[in-house]
């Protein structure tokens, strides 16, 4: 069986910046066992899976190295700008039935306009030493406060420790506390509101270089802390991103650029 694949780089303008994807589009759904070996030999943080179920819509799932996963933005904005640019470029907008509800992206003037479930953190009764095991962890100040959504969130406040972050040990850390991702976050500098970084050892990913899932947590949370409702922010890992975020209440709304990196054939 072959089948096509692009790699995408998400929220980038160019390619070898913002978040690599794997895109595959089927005909069919597979067997979830060969998706998960397929996710596994690209080993990029998402290998994304979809089925044209009719005009402008299709059927999408998520895999990481080590797991299907519920979201994923990074990959759902690469998924919709192939769709666009390759497979259907006389679409305006893009709907994709997940496990985390229908997602839609729109063309925009200025790349692509995607709307996520939000997630707003909640006050969080952390375990004691779970804050100061975090910051041993990443070798930095324990953070000021801990929050919890989908995944825990951690908060700074200067940017630049998150930006000085260099060893990244969270895996036992989040586990015993029953979490599979980090959000770390501080208020921004720079000329953005606010800078992030994500890790998931736990699911293959050490760390995510742009993540959209985390930023349906970020913006609710940082719209409500400076009173703004669009915010403009940075994934501050190694090779970085920037996403401009609108709090809709029970949405997210993502906007951001891809570029394309490599189109393949995959051998199975």
């Amino acid at each position: 069986m072959k089948l096509k694949l692009w790699q995408v780089d998400a929220f980038a303008r160019h390619a070898l910046e913002g978040n690599p994807a794997a895109v595959v589009p089927l005909e069919a759904w597979i067997d979830a066992a060969l998706m998960q070996k397929i996710a596994d030999e690209n080993n990029l943080a998402e290998t994304a899976f979809f089925v044209r179920t009719g005009p402008g819509r299709y059927d999408l799932r998520w895999f990481t190295p080590e797991a299907e996963v519920d979201l994923c933005g990074h990959a759902t904005l690469g998924s919709a700008w192939t769709i666009f640019e390759y497979l259907d470029p006389g679409l305006a907008s893009v709907s994709f039935l997940t496990r985390s509800g229908e997602l839609t992206v729109t063309r925009t003037a200025n790349g692509l306009s995607m709307s996520l479930p939000s997630d707003m953190p909640a006050t969080y009764d952390a375990p004691a030493g779970l804050a100061k095991a975090i910051g041993e962890a990443l070798d930095v100040p324990m953070p000021k406060e801990l929050h919890k959504a989908r995944y825990l969130l951690a908060l700074w406040d200067e940017a630049k420790v998150i930006r000085g972050i260099k060893r990244i040990d969270v895996g036992r850390v989040l586990r015993d506390a029953g979490f599979w991702g980090l959000v770390v976050t501080a208020k921004g500098d720079e000329g953005y509101d606010f800078v992030s970084r994500f890790f998931a050892p736990d699911k293959g990913v050490p760390e995510d270089p742009v993540t959209g899932s985390a930023h349906c947590i970020l913006t609710p949370f940082w719209a409500r802390r400076l009173g703004k409702k669009t915010l403009k922010a940075r994934q501050v890992s190694p090779r970085g991103g920037d996403l401009v975020c609108t709090d809709d209440g029970a949405r997210t709304t993502l906007e951001g650029t891809c570029a394309p990196y490599m189109t393949g054939e995959i051998s199975v």
